[in-house]
């Protein structure tokens, strides 16, 4: 089975509340394919209302917060009817890097661009849709498909990032270490011209989707570096401007 596929687990309920019909057939396509059920509000009232009512188990809320004039008072009001459901919220909707501090004790489980590649969709997803399988460390993470080398003693490995978050990222491989394997991994941020290096453990690992690694020593400029990256993207910033590798 194709590591994008990720349907052996079993079949997860996600509700995609948002009120752009783009963004709902971006992520419905992936997911039913992967015999994933969706849900659909777009609009707060039907949000909440429907949080009341679902009989069935909802596994995952992306959220977006262009749905109410105060994205953040959306958030507790969804935490308040369901205090345990992974929320992930569309980058683009955060209003800035005070509403990532606000939201970050409200229990936000991370974020993903709204328009990143179909083919990303799954694999980002996937640690929230089966988070038993996952031993990954938490933070606001961003879908970014870039290559990576890694090396192991004298073998050196080339792959493409899921995401990164400031504490490591993910790696799509069919062929990944297992933990906790350490790692010297090497990559290039979008926009820059330097390469970031940093030495990882293998945090998790799983043949369909590859595996995590978590940062644990990091030149400090490489590290602002990726502080930086990271936290504009969550602020919004269009992502045609930094996507190309």
């Amino acid at each position: 089975m194709s590591p994008m596929t990720l349907s052996t687990t079993g079949a997860r309920t996600v509700l995609l509340a948002t009120g752009d019909g783009g963004i709902r057939d971006r992520f419905s396509g992936p997911l039913h394919d992967a015999a994933h059920r969706t849900l659909e509000a777009t609009r707060a009232a039907a949000l909440l209302d429907r949080l009341g009512r679902e009989e069935a188990p909802i596994d995952l809320l992306l959220l977006d917060l262009r749905l109410a004039d105060d994205g953040a008072a959306l958030f507790r009001q969804v935490r308040a009817r369901a205090a345990r459901l992974p929320i992930i919220v569309f980058s683009g909707s955060v209003d800035g890097a005070a509403e990532v501090r606000t939201l970050a004790p409200l229990g936000v489980a991370g974020y993903v661009n709204e328009h990143c590649d179909a083919r990303d969709v799954l694999p980002s997803l996937a640690p929230h849709l089966f988070p038993d399988n996952f031993n990954r460390r938490a933070g606001p993470r961003v879908v970014l498909a870039i290559p990576v080398s890694y090396r192991v003693d004298q073998t050196i490995a080339t792959a493409v990032t899921l995401n990164i978050g400031a504490g490591g990222l993910a790696v799509r491989t069919m062929n990944p270490l297992r933990p906790p394997a350490k790692v010297h991994t090497r990559f290039r941020l979008p926009g820059s011209a330097l390469d970031v290096e940093a030495q990882c453990r293998v945090a998790w690992s799983d043949p369909r989707v590859g595996m995590g690694l978590q940062f644990e020593r990091v030149d400090p400029a490489d590290q602002a570096a990726i502080d930086d990256y990271v936290d504009r993207h969550l602020e919004g910033t269009p992502p045609g401007e930094e996507e190309e590798p």
